[in-house]
């Protein structure tokens, strides 16, 4: 078939821009990311616990398929490309013919290329490289059609620059298309370990990693130079039996907290009460507890000489007032 499979990192090195928690603001300790997610991917049954990826890769890939009505993206970076969901949902989408997967943890790549032995023939080729999600892209400026990211810059220090770096490797009228976590994910137990930190120890700790709301995003796209930008929310939620089998989950999926400023190990006695108090507010009758999982989706583009512009400032030609619509803060035509 002509498809190769570039194994392009060595084992012995990998590009590195991990933060410790003695880094300045820094708000997550990416070396206890990377140990998380090594973890995670180095069971057997890893790919059990990837169902959210999966699902939030295939709702970020049909928007290729609509945009790919009118642009092809021949050479694609898929940028914390984690066991190779948006692979596996590409599928014929976007006229990819070559497939870039970067992603920090060596694990994550051994498991997409295991992945991907099993599964069928791939309209294109695919590529992996071990490189840090914060450092500039490892491919040359200007020089891929489309960057997408699934579920993974949630994790990112210096989002300004993750977002500017994905700006430079575009060519003109290049794509990028994400989807992160924001910052409604897991309220619910965000909520129920304050309630049980108040009542064990008469304060708050932080149980949760901060996440990006959507205002954030919109600012991050335009500051980086896209063009055109595009945002839009949505809610998921899960069903699990209690609070420990969403904690045990969270853990497999290398989702658990790594706040670089964490001061305390979770006592027994506060997750204990924080199941208890999940389990009296949020239950169904049938006794499972909801969990949600807000998705921002973000479209940008390099900006291109084709793109529709904004009229400058007073180049308007229609009078509002000619229109009926009388000055503004006079009531309005058919008020007294």
């Amino acid at each position: 078939s002509g498809l190769r499979t570039a194994m392009v990192f060595p084992l012995r090195f990998c590009r590195r821009a991990l933060a410790t928690a003695s880094a300045g603001k820094r708000p997550f300790d990416r070396a206890l990311k990377l140990a998380q997610r090594t973890r995670a991917f180095a069971q057997p049954d890893a790919h059990e616990y990837e169902y959210l990826r999966e699902e939030v890769a295939e709702r970020l890939t049909e928007r290729i398929e609509d945009i790919s009505l009118e642009f092809d993206f021949p050479t694609a970076l898929d940028l914390g490309a984690g066991s190779g969901h948006v692979r596996r949902a590409l599928g014929g989408r976007g006229g990819v013919h070559r497939l870039i997967e970067v992603d920090s943890c060596e694990s994550a790549l051994a498991a997409s290329a295991a992945r991907q032995r099993t599964e069928p023939k791939h309209e294109f080729e695919v590529e992996r490289i071990c490189s840090d999600e914060e450092l500039p892209l490892p491919v040359e400026p200007g020089s891929v059609d489309l960057v997408v990211s699934n579920l993974s810059l949630h994790w990112v220090n210096d989002l300004p620059s993750a977002f500017a770096n994905a700006r430079t490797a575009l060519k003109p009228n290049g794509l990028f298309l994400g989807a992160m976590f924001g910052g409604e994910t897991l309220e619910e137990l965000r909520n129920v370990f304050v309630a049980a930190d108040l009542e064990r120890h008469g304060g708050v700790s932080n149980h949760t990693s901060p996440l990006t709301r959507v205002s954030d995003v919109g600012n991050l796209l335009t500051a980086a130079g896209f063009a055109l930008p595009t945002i839009d929310v949505e809610k998921i939620t899960v069903a699990y039996e209690d609070a420990f089998v969403l904690m045990h989950h969270l853990q497999r999926m290398g989702e658990s907290g790594a706040d670089a400023m964490r001061t305390r190990v979770v006592s027994r006695d506060s997750v204990l009460a924080a199941a208890a108090a999940y389990q009296a507010l949020y239950a169904g009758e049938e006794g499972s507890i909801p969990v949600t999982f807000e998705v921002i989706y973000f479209v940008g583009w390099a900006p291109h000489a084709s793109q529709p512009k904004p009229l400058k400032r007073g180049s308007g030609q229609v009078s509002l007032t000619g229109m009926g619509g009388g000055a503004l803060g006079d009531g309005g035509p058919g008020r007294g």
